[in-house]
């Protein structure tokens, strides 16, 4: 028996054909009406449809991919960048997005995100740098430019304090080590105006040898001998110390101090002396020793023991020590010239120990010694300075190719100039000729061209100009001429009128030269470091920004006591630069 007949399946197979076309339309229509992907505005850091930045608590939409509700629709579009390459962005309507981790570097801006008062916001800057204001007209005894803010002796490139000198020892260009008048004047100038602007000292005397009883004082051993003397030198009384035992052994002092840790002594040795400081660190069970011992040995690290060599000190001198600083230098040591950044921290100055023959006064643990390291640096320059009134420069420079190596001996006029605003302020402290002397002898480089020997060249002929690096050609570096404009000025208006006329000479002349050539140095969104394009016709040498802050702070100070309306002008359009301002276009 048949069940359908021909008219049947036909009219099943168009029912079932209908069926099909039905749910595949139903199907294809649900399909095109979902909703794109979607991402939250606040996802994307280089948005701006969210200034007020976005709730802490609501950051869990981070972890998703997309944020239910949001009328924000994003789709991915390829970038082709100069006809070079391609990036992903992502497009909504007509605006594109780029990824900032992009931005940054193409465009060489910086940006991250901040979290503060429980939102979550991106920080936008043109500039790394940042430019201090000053708060009054620049005085030749007050603080010299943003200099409280400088840690001269953290640096990488500083290898230590020289336990002798007192004054940094560079690593700048050499791994050996030397002595780079810029850097020590930068340390001076650094610890005077930090006096300054910081406030006083906190000050322990452990011991002044004015006591005839010495009951906190210790020894370790029946070889150790210990007294209270009268020094005809000093005329006064003083602690002389016998010790000839082990090494770690001898005559203590207990210190026992957690909050000052800048050391202060005057020492005289008479045979093979050691002041060793034992400090407990951050660094559980394992104790540091710091040694100061009576050699020329610069720095020198055995495990937990930190050698400096401090000369022979056969006669009277005081010794000024920043404690903190010398155990991460000794920690940090290395054979290339960058010192490592150490983690260790000291947590309490526990003993002093004396080791030889010798007498010690005067001992003080302090919170700072600013006025102690800025007179090492000034007495350092008093020592220093050649008949040829400079202070050569030990190492070699290769400032480019095309001008050639400035062989050791060379002298710079940022390096002058910064002697001077050393000296100066040091003579107005103490009232001692040697440093105002030491200061007008500082001129005599000035005069003499850089081929002669000197730190003078002269721009086309006509400006003279006081380099940096005294290179051939000329490379006319305007910060380096700047400071030394700045050193001159402090020595004119420091040195009486009969002395004066020299410095007041260079100066004037000097910001002549600084008023004609300043606008070579506006690129227009920044500022050039030197002027080799001119001088050898090489690419332009653009200043970094932490130097295009320098030259902002050094037209500041020169406004203050130049009424030239330059100054403020071009000032106001560098800072402008900062911000992403430009020069305006033809």
């Amino acid at each position: 028996m048949r069940l359908f007949s021909p008219r049947a399946n036909y009219k099943l197979l168009v029912i079932v054909t209908c069926s099909f076309a039905f749910v595949t339309l139903f199907l294809w229509s649900r399909c095109n009406s979902e909703t794109p992907e979607t991402i939250d505005s606040a996802q994307l850091i280089s948005h701006g449809h969210d200034p007020g930045g976005r709730r802490l608590e609501d950051s869990g939409a981070l972890n998703s991919n997309f944020a239910v509700g949001s009328n924000l629709h994003y789709q991915p579009i390829e970038c082709i960048i100069n006809n070079e390459y391609t990036i992903e962005g992502r497009r909504e309507d007509n605006e594109v997005y780029v990824p900032f981790s992009f931005i940054e570097k193409y465009f060489e801006v910086y940006g991250k995100i901040a979290e503060y008062d429980g939102y979550e916001r991106f920080e936008w800057q043109h500039s790394y740098s940042k430019v201090y204001y000053p708060k009054e007209g620049y005085k030749t005894d007050g603080v010299f430019m943003s200099f409280d803010h400088y840690n001269v002796e953290l640096r990488d490139r500083v290898k230590c304090i020289s336990g002798i000198e007192g004054v940094p020892i560079s690593t700048q260009w050499g791994p050996q080590g030397y002595f780079y008048p810029i850097q020590i004047a930068q340390f001076g100038l650094s610890h005077y105006s930090k006096n300054l602007s910081g406030p006083a000292p906190k000050v322990v005397l452990y011991e002044n040898g004015e006591s005839h009883t010495m009951p906190q004082w210790l020894l370790a051993d029946q070889m150790s001998h210990v007294e209270n003397v009268h020094d005809e030198e000093k005329v006064s009384r003083v602690i002389e110390f016998i010790s000839q035992g082990e090494p770690g052994s001898g005559v203590v002092l207990n210190l026992k101090n957690s909050e000052q840790y800048e050391l202060s002594f005057d020492f005289k040795c008479f045979n093979n002396c050691t002041v060793t400081v034992g400090i407990d660190t951050n660094e559980k069970s394992k104790p540091y020793y710091l040694h100061y011992v009576t050699s020329n040995e610069v720095i020198n690290r055995r495990g937990s023991h930190v050698f400096y060599g401090i000369g022979d000190n056969k006669s009277w001198r005081t010794i000024t020590r920043d404690l903190m600083n010398d155990l991460r230098k000794g920690v940090g040591q290395t054979n290339g010239k960058s010192v490592k950044k150490a983690k260790v921290s000291l947590r309490t100055v526990v003993k002093l120990t004396l080791q030889g023959f010798g007498r010690i006064d005067n001992i003080v643990l302090s919170t700072t010694a600013h006025m102690a390291h800025f007179y090492d640096a000034a007495n350092w320059f008093v020592q220093n300075q050649d008949e040829h009134g400079g202070w050569p420069i030990g190492v070699t420079r290769l400032l480019t190719e095309e001008m050639g190596e400035l062989p050791p001996g060379w002298y710079s006029a940022m390096a002058q100039g910064h002697a001077m605003s050393t000296l100066t302020r040091a003579f107005r402290k103490t009232g001692k000729q040697e440093y105002l002397d030491t200061a007008l002898k500082a001129t005599k480089p000035f005069n003499l061209l850089s081929s002669e020997g000197g730190v003078k060249a002269i721009f086309m002929g006509k400006y003279p100009w006081y380099e940096e690096y005294p290179t051939n050609p000329s490379s006319f570096v305007l910060n380096g001429f700047i400071y030394s404009l700045i050193g001159l000025y402090d020595l004119m208006v420091t040195a009486p009128i009969e002395h004066r006329g020299e410095a007041e000479k260079l100066y004037k002349q000097g910001m002549t030269s600084l008023k004609a050539l300043l606008p070579l140095y506006d690129t227009g969104s920044g500022t050039v470091y030197d002027l080799r394009h001119v001088t050898i016709g090489v690419e332009p040498k653009l200043a970094r920004w932490d130097y295009h802050t320098t030259h902002i702070s050094q037209l500041q100070l020169l406004g203050s006591i130049d009424d030239d309306p330059i100054f403020r002008t071009v000032v106001e359009r560098w800072i402008g630069y900062m911000k992403g301002k430009r020069a305006k276009h033809n």
